[in-house]
């Protein structure tokens, strides 16, 4: 029954991790929802991120590639350090660093009370709201291009948030982006690449932390969880950063509240408790 259930959490990962609806409260959901009931973890969670962050980096291998050249030969003064690649990997480092910082300061109360049903209920209704109001009153303008070292702070900040389950790093990212006025496809494209380090950092972290200590699952489970992730995970970008093209978030709003209506009316009436 594990390989069946890393099979559908990586899945789920997969499907998740992009859209703006939490990958880490629907494992969490899902948990409850598994014969043992049972939380598959922080640790495990942020495993299986790296599947899903992998295919980020197949997906935009040549802007990544692009960026971190031009931010090397910046550094050595072969070209200016104004040039737009060389200041996107600036940005994407120094909007990193919140979400490193509040990530060791806070680990063990987002590996274990953060996780509260509770919690995640409200924050994908609170969150999903504000990526609603956001992508409405967003002037929708601004493209990558006319990031401020201001804008990447805040992008930071707002990826910061996500180490709360239910916020979603993309979530909170892209409803940044757009409060600042940023095209849909610029914002989205920006906190795919924001969350590059933190995953990967994080990741391996856990991965390494993990090594000899018990788990919800096998190291052979949350494996093939983080192969499906990442496959899945690849065709789930391909396909968002399309639909987002031509369409708003609004279903995606209308999901993220109905579920957390869900998890509040279960725990309410202690069908599952937090």
């Amino acid at each position: 029954m594990g390989i069946i259930e890393a099979l559908i959490l990586g899945l789920v990962q997969g499907l998740t991790e992009f859209l703006p609806i939490s990958s880490s409260a629907h494992l969490r959901i899902l948990g409850e929802l598994f014969p043992n009931a049972q939380d598959p973890g922080a640790a495990f969670t942020a495993i299986t991120q790296i599947g899903t962050e992998a295919a980020v980096v197949v997906f935009f291998w040549r802007d990544i590639v692009r960026i971190v050249g031009q931010w090397g030969r910046s550094i050595a003064g072969k070209v200016p350090r104004n040039d737009p690649d060389a200041r996107m990997g600036w940005l994407i480092i120094i909007g990193s660093i919140p979400i490193v910082i509040l990530g060791v300061l806070f680990q063990d109360l987002i590996e274990n009370q953060l996780r509260s049903l509770w919690i995640i209920a409200t924050t994908l209704i609170v969150f999903g709201i504000l990526l609603g109001i956001a992508d409405w009153v967003g002037t929708k303008t601004k493209r990558l291009k006319n990031m401020t070292v201001g804008n990447g702070i805040i992008y930071g900040l707002a990826q910061a948030l996500s180490l709360i389950p239910g916020v979603s790093r993309s979530g909170g990212t892209i409803t940044a982006g757009l409060f600042m006025g940023f095209e849909r496809k610029a914002a989205s494209r920006y906190a795919f690449l924001l969350a590059i380090p933190a995953v990967f950092g994080s990741g391996f972290y856990q991965l390494f932390k993990s090594l000899g200590e018990p788990s919800v699952y096998s190291p052979l489970e949350t494996g093939i969880a983080t192969l499906v992730a990442f496959i899945v995970g690849l065709l789930v970008i391909a396909f968002f950063m399309s639909y987002i093209s031509r369409r708003s978030f609004l279903p995606f709003v209308i999901y993220r509240v109905l579920l957390g209506g869900v998890i509040i009316v279960l725990l309410s009436t202690g069908v599952w408790t937090a």
